[in-house]
């Protein structure tokens, strides 16, 4: 048998360090099975709006389990749980208070995760990433497998649920992505396409700071149909045209500037590359493409992008990248990747220029 020796700090035994035991070992193992409970624990706090009741401070179960419909008891167990990795806090017996993380789960709170949760909680996405072995045997995504359609379909088939997954994807818009675009000067730009750009929630924080920008937001018809409150809110809409399109058969010409900001990693290098192959063809000599990704360190370090990759796996026929990755897409779509801007929350901004 061979044997490797670690090569990253964080896998060696930092020098006087005590290596772990076999029971420490055996320990961390359940606790990382354990974990796996902790979404459906957020899932459901999420579902009974309990954050939202705790706005105005603490409550006891019962008044709690009144004002949501829940189940006195049921509801002070999740609590209890949920109470031990800080999200909410249980300051005397059977009465609850927010903590900073519970109040993510509260919708209109600053960088709110609530949509987001509830995604997460939706039984066919749930069931799909639970056949993950599917997915590891075949090669294959475990959605369509179980499900007969794939993800997208299915959310223009289930409206409420596409719903939910604009307004997840409208609250990363404006917090992960629009800060990504803060490090790109568009002021030489006069129009720019959003492609995919769901609602226009990245367009409506984007708008503002370029007064004489003007944007096209592509995306399917029954999707861009809900653009518009978004962009009047903004006060952007007179600044915006909607086209509902499939980017794999045009996209919008002359542009400036094409943004994609989580979209590449929806699909296999092939699709990816004909989607960039296209855009090519379509912008202007010297226009430039930006695409908003998780990058993946090429590394054994931590990184939400490794897991995120896994849900990609059972979802979709795509997978998040590493930034070599996405320079091999853009050269061989005939493009350059010219600058890459890593962000917080694991998300960078890659550059390519025809």
């Amino acid at each position: 048998m061979q044997h490797y020796e670690a090569q990253d700090e964080h896998l060696s035994t930092s020098p006087g360090a005590t290596p772990e035991s076999a029971d420490d070992c055996v320990q961390r193992m359940m606790d990382l099975l354990h974990a796996a409970i902790i979404p459906q624990l957020l899932v459901v706090a999420a579902e009974f709006d309990i954050a939202e009741l705790l706005a105005d401070g603490p409550l006891p179960v019962p008044e709690l389990a009144r004002r949501s419909g829940a189940n006195p008891q049921a509801l002070n167990r999740v609590l209890r749980a949920l109470a031990g990795h800080e999200v909410f806090r249980e300051v005397e017996p059977g009465v609850f208070a927010l903590t900073p993380l519970a109040e993510t789960l509260r919708a209109d709170a600053p960088g709110a995760v609530r949509a987001w949760t509830r995604v997460w909680g939706l039984p066919e996405k749930l069931q799909a990433i639970s056949t993950l072995s599917y997915s590891v045997r075949t090669g294959r995504p475990a959605f369509p497998h179980l499900h007969g359609t794939d993800w997208w379909s299915h959310l223009a088939a289930h409206p409420d649920q596409a719903q939910l997954f604009n307004d997840a994807m409208g609250g990363l818009a404006r917090r992960i992505h629009a800060a990504a675009l803060e490090s790109c000067d568009l002021t030489d730009v006069a129009l720019v396409v959003d492609v995919g750009g769901g609602q226009g929630h990245l367009l409506a924080t984007i708008l503002p700071r370029y007064p004489e920008l003007r944007a096209i937001l592509l995306d399917q018809p029954s999707v861009v149909v809900g653009a518009k409150a978004v962009l009047e809110a903004a006060g952007v809409a007179d600044r915006v045209d909607l086209v509902g399109g499939d980017f794999f058969d045009s996209v919008p010409s002359g542009a400036d500037a094409y943004l994609l900001s989580m979209i590449l990693h929806d699909w296999d290098d092939e699709q990816c590359v004909a989607v960039l192959d296209m855009i090519r063809r379509a912008m202007a000599p010297s226009a430039r493409i930006m695409v908003v990704e998780s990058l993946m360190p090429e590394s054994n370090a931590p990184h939400d992008g490794k897991l995120r990759d896994v849900i990609m796996m059972a979802l979709h026929p795509g997978r998040e990248r590493t930034e070599a990755e996405y320079a091999a897409l853009f050269a061989a779509a005939g493009l350059r990747h010219v600058a890459t801007t890593a962000l917080a929350s694991s998300t960078g901004l890659l550059v390519a220029r025809a």
